[in-house]
């Protein structure tokens, strides 16, 4: 059901950041660049994409759980179950937040959404591709008192969806309200890695949950929210934005001596270290006044990449739609197809030749599987003008990419960590 509101939502989502840019623009303060932009909807993508094949995790354990250890089956269509049951999912919700900022293991899910140095709509589309891993346990309590699978489905959603608009700074103070729900001021300060505000500001929807327990703290003029995390991502992969901190994880549980501290590296607090391991591979020290990552690009190559993007963003919304009549096999080919495009998309706004190549054969293996097999993975057989279409496309998109980006196949690139 996620996947189809979502993607009924997305021309709205679109809509609403077309309109946040162009009054950043009026005001001259725009709070958007192309490439920071197009990796947060990129991880929007990815999550919902891995999404489709993590459905058991998600609401299938939550429905196991409702059937044998529900306490009360509640009724679907009580306005009470409703009302009651937004607020519980809200308080399990800032709990989920707050561990995800106080727990090793989950940090390294949620800080996708925290990667952006920008702040804006598009970062509210920003999500982890492995939340679902862990996230379903801090939903048990729903379970257990019977909230039907439907209620707790839909309560999931609109959590999910009020949070987008508060992801702008085009939206000042709102007063009264400010002391009552999550605000876009309120949220601000969630995103911020300065002292002052680090750590603070978890809740959904009601902001009453960060006053009862204490994290609760307001945005000040005299104090600009910085944006990002403590160890910055420098980078426009959506892979390696998922995968970033389960590595520092795993190298620093590896290298750790004491049985303990390898253990403990999991549930210890974000940005603690074993002492053996922090003493041999120090880490870079924190600079709130660092430089935003921004490779330069030509105003050709952004032209290319946001085409591409939109084309991938396009098969998306497809996939999303088609995923349930397509055969597995195919909606995972599907699905790689799609991750593969938003990866490499990523690597060359960031400059790096090898995904020139990368790029090229993708758009090689696009034409030729259409022209061999005549349907798009399985999911629609297509005309012979389709199929040119395609073809064309891919053909004109390898003369675009050679001619924008042959310069940069003769260099060697800045160094990359992935």
């Amino acid at each position: 059901m996620q996947e189809k509101v979502i993607t009924l939502a997305t021309p709205v989502f679109f809509l609403l950041i077309f309109i946040e840019l162009i009054v950043g623009l009026l005001r001259q303060r725009n709070t958007y660049r192309l490439n920071d932009a197009i990796n947060s909807i990129s991880l929007g993508v990815l999550s919902q994409v891995s999404g489709v094949f993590m459905q058991m995790l998600r609401v299938g354990i939550y429905a196991w759980l409702v059937s044998h250890i529900g306490l009360f089956k509640l009724p679907a269509d009580s306005i009470w179950v409703w009302l009651s049951g937004l607020l519980l999912y809200d308080l399990c919700y800032y709990w989920l937040h707050r561990y995800g900022h106080e727990v090793n293991v989950l940090w390294a899910a949620h800080v996708v959404h925290h990667q952006s140095e920008d702040y804006n709509l598009s970062t509210a589309l920003r999500q982890t591709s492995s939340g679902y891993l862990l996230g379903w346990i801090f939903y048990v309590p729903l379970a257990i008192l019977g909230y039907p699978v439907e209620v707790f489905a839909a309560l999931a959603l609109i959590d999910l969806l009020y949070q987008f608009w508060v992801h702008t700074q085009q939206i000042g103070k709102l007063g009264w309200l400010d002391r009552v729900l999550v605000t876009p001021s309120n949220h601000r300060v969630h995103h911020g890695v300065n002292d002052i505000y680090l750590d603070k500001n978890y809740g959904g929807i009601l902001i009453l949950w960060d006053r009862l327990f204490g994290t609760f703290i307001e945005e000040r003029d005299q104090d600009p929210v910085v944006y990002g995390t403590r160890s910055p991502l420098r980078s426009w992969n959506p892979i390696w934005a998922n995968f970033e901190v389960y590595k520092v994880l795993w190298l620093d549980s590896w290298r750790a001596r004491n049985l303990g501290d390898k253990l403990r590296v999991w549930f210890a607090a974000p940005g603690w270290r074993p002492a053996d391991v922090a003493e041999k591979w120090p880490g870079a020290p924190f600079d709130i006044a660092r430089p935003l990552y921004h490779p330069q690009l030509s105003r050709a190559a952004q032209v290319y990449c946001l085409l591409q993007f939109i084309i991938l963003l396009l098969a998306t919304t497809h996939f999303l739609a088609a995923q349930v009549t397509i055969p597995w096999p195919h909606g995972l080919a599907y699905a790689i197809w799609l991750v593969a495009g938003l990866w490499i998309v990523g690597g060359l706004m960031e400059m790096r030749p090898r995904y020139i190549a990368l790029e090229a054969l993708r758009l090689a293996v696009t034409g030729a599987g259409v022209v061999i097999g005549k349907v798009w993975f399985g999911a629609v057989s297509l005309s012979p003008l389709v199929q040119g279409v395609v073809v064309s496309v891919s053909l004109v998109s390898m003369i675009a990419l050679w001619l924008i980006f042959k310069r940069l196949s003769t260099m060697h690139g800045h160094l990359s960590h992935q």
